[in-house]
Order: C-alpha cells, then sequence, then structure tokens
C-alpha cells in the first residue's frame, strides 16, 4: 500500500506545535495502518513528569490500547524529529513496518545520524526508514522552540 508521507507528516507536524504549546520539545507523532489513523502522540516528559514520554512512545502505547496488541504489525510510524535509541528499541518489539520522519537528529538519532540502532543485523526485525520528509518543516520548529528557550533564560 502506498502512502502520502507528506499528508501525514503533516498531521505529526500538528502533534508538534500541540507539544509546543505546552512548554514541550516540538515532536509530533502518529501511527497508520491500511492508510487510516490509528494513534497519536507528541512529547509529554514535562508534563507528565515520564522521561519515556516521547511523541513515538506515547503513539506505540496508543496503538496498542486500540489494536489491543502490542505488535504493531503492517503499520507505519510518522515522526517529525529522528527517533532516540528509546523509542527505536520500542518499534523493533512491536513489530513496526516503517518509519518515516522528518529532521534528523545529530546528537541522538538512532537511525544513523549519531547511531545506527534501527539496522543493526542483531535484530530479528527490519523496520523500513524513510527520512527527510518535510525536514524543513520540522526544523524550522523545532529551531523557533529552542530560539525562544534560549531567549527566555536569558532575560
Amino acid at each position: 500500500m502506498q502512502y502520502n508521507h507528506q499528508y501525514w507528516m503533516q498531521y505529526a507536524l500538528q502533534l508538534a506545535q500541540k507539544a509546543a504549546a505546552e512548554d514541550e520539545v516540538p515532536v509530533g507523532a502518529i501511527i497508520v495502518k491500511d492508510n487510516k489513523l490509528i494513534a497519536e502522540g507528541w512529547n509529554r516528559p514535562v508534563q507528565s513528569h515520564d522521561p519515556s514520554a516521547h511523541a513515538e512512545m506515547m503513539a506505540l502505547r496508543n496503538a496498542g490500547q486500540v489494536l489491543k496488541n502490542y505488535r504493531l504489525i503492517d503499520t507505519t510510524l510518522y515522526v517529525t524529529l529522528e527517533p532516540c535509541s528509546m523509542c527505536v528499541g520500542a518499534m523493533i518489539h512491536a513489530r513496526i513496518n516503517r518509519l518515516v520522519f522528518a529532521a534528523s537528529d545529530l546528537k541522538t538519532g538512532a537511525t544513523g545520524s549519531a547511531i545506527n540502532l534501527i539496522h543493526d543485523s542483531i535484530h530479528n526485525h527490519k523496520i523500513d526508514v524513510v527520512g527527510g520528509v518535510m525536514e524543513a518543516e520540522s526544523k524550522q520548529l523545532l529551531q523557533a522552540f529552542f530560539k525562544r528557550k534560549r531567549e527566555l533564560k536569558k532575560s
């Protein structure tokens, strides 16, 4: 099945804006199955006092509840920032079929930018990865958020 990556990433970017409005790092994620939205999530670690409350983790948890299964077979996860090692590990265990992300994360990205955990040959499950979808829009949102944080810290 062919997905319109830009359409779904636009939805994830709207969730990233929701995170920013809650003063969280603006990252949004959705899970799609059979070209239908199954679950969504946005960064909430500060609000929820939960270091694991990344957008991807929230979407994975919600999808498990919707599908009544911890295995999220034949699903695509869209996220506005390259996932970290925690999120990649959860995606592998959930058996996500495809990951589509917007901006690379040179500090903690685990799909090749900082480390390449997702393609490690030790894993028995392989995830197709598409990066750079609406990258400029995601970067702009992240840069504006951190610029505002720095300016608030100065004043």
